[in-house]
């Protein structure tokens, strides 16, 4: 798979993890891992870069006796989930174009 668009995917994935509720590293991949694989060094890069976006907010709370950083969705990776939902139509129909020979139509 191109790694842009990899990219781009694992960035949605992870905006969807936190959207209904704040979540923390290891729940956002326990979360997502029925869906996909990811390991933590690649979801904090993801994060970090969702953050500098303006995508995601961080907080940092007390949690026996450690310090967990808990992220929350903004309006605008409300909207960036949006986005790709409809960019999503277009490559479907794209793919479907592109195999509608293997299904004999």
């Amino acid at each position: 798979m191109d790694i842009q668009l990899k990219r781009g995917l694992l960035d949605v994935c992870v905006l969807a993890a936190i959207k209904k509720e704040d979540s923390y590293g290891y729940k956002i991949i326990k979360d997502m891992s029925p869906y996909i694989k990811m390991s933590e060094s690649t979801l904090y890069t993801i994060l970090k870069r969702l953050e500098i976006a303006g995508l995601l907010t961080v907080r940092a709370t007390l949690h026996e006796g450690r310090v967990r950083k808990y992220y929350h969705i903004t309006r605008a990776g409300l909207g960036r989930i949006q986005d790709f939902k409809e960019e999503w139509r277009e490559v479907m129909s794209i793919y479907k174009f592109v195999t509608r020979e293997d299904s004999g139509k």
